[in-house]
């Protein structure tokens, strides 16, 4: 393969990437300048705007104007090379640049003399300072199309429906279809519908939910271990919960550390004060080990996606 470039755009490119200093700017007109604008309220630096030396320092300040918010009438202008002012341009504003002897690669530096402008300590661009907007779970739970609303149509039309089962057969689904596409076969539990890969249906199971066996041995007042992730708390509640969907018991633990998913409330309803906001939890049995687990200073990883806690 031939090292000669041939694309005109690449051969401009590297014409501008390998230029000098001195000659970065020889191809511009004669009369034409290219500088950086910079403001005294602002980080952002406006690099390589295009003038003409017959411009006047009027269009210089409107376009100013245009880039940083600061009206002519508050605008000083300095005049820098290398970092290092050179020069103040004059309160005439029908001079033209040209007068100013400005060449490509200077800086006009704008000081903003308005004492209440609106760029001041960060106006323009502190993110900080800007409003977040928050809407209340009452205003959310009111508007139609969003996931909360259709996981609720989902749930009126099949009561064992749950966002955690939905994205697991989702993500099921993704996985099946890309094993179609690699090897051309559907894989087990999945077949063709009308054209479609479809997840095979599975005859529905009648497991009872956790009875109290499930939780036998444990008390208010244990110390416990849960999993995922090994977290430690105190049991605070041991039984049955009608608020939560599927019946079972249930153990309520106040988290060491908040890495729970409740304040140990269910449908605004309190089964017990867990101190904050993901400070408690709700788990089945199978995933509380009660004992000599004493406090620690550790976060460990939740796995949001558990069927067994809510």
């Amino acid at each position: 393969m031939s090292g000669i470039i041939k694309n005109q755009d690449m051969l401009h490119l590297k014409a501008y990437i390998t230029a000098s200093d001195a000659n970065q700017y020889s191809q511009l007109h004669k009369d034409t300048i290219m500088i950086d604008v910079t403001h005294s309220n602002l980080v952002q630096r406006h690099i390589e705007l295009r003038f003409d030396l017959h411009e006047t320092v009027e269009a210089l300040k409107h376009k100013i104007h245009r880039k940083t918010g600061t009206p002519p009438d508050y605008q000083k202008l300095y005049i820098k090379s290398g970092g290092v002012v050179i020069g103040e341009i004059g309160a005439d504003e029908s001079k033209m640049l040209g007068f100013y002897s400005i060449q490509s690669g200077m800086e006009v530096h704008c000081v903003d003399l308005n004492p209440h402008s609106a760029s001041a300590n960060g106006g323009y661009e502190d993110v900080s300072k800007v409003q977040k907007y928050k809407m209340s779970d009452e205003d959310y739970d009111k508007k139609k199309g969003t996931l909360r609303d259709w996981a609720k149509h989902q749930k009126a039309a099949d009561p064992k429906f749950s966002l955690q089962k939905h994205a697991k057969e989702h993500q099921a689904l993704v996985e099946a279809n890309r094993i179609y596409k690699t090897t051309g076969q559907a894989p087990p539990g999945f077949s063709f519908v009308n054209g479609k890969l479809t997840a095979d249906k599975k005859e529905e199971e009648n497991i009872p939910p956790p009875g109290a066996d499930s939780v036998e041995g444990m008390a208010v007042g244990n110390r416990c271990e849960v999993q995922p992730g090994e977290r430690r708390g105190v049991v605070m509640y041991v039984g049955e919960i009608e608020e939560i969907a599927g019946g079972g018991h249930w153990v309520g633990v106040k988290f060491d550390e908040p890495v729970g998913l409740t304040s140990g409330t269910v449908k605004g309803k309190q089964i017990f004060d867990a101190g904050g906001d993901r400070m408690g939890g709700f788990i089945r049995g199978k995933n509380v080990k009660v004992g000599d687990f004493p406090e620690r200073d550790l976060f460990d990883e939740l796995d949001d996606s558990d069927e067994d806690e809510l």
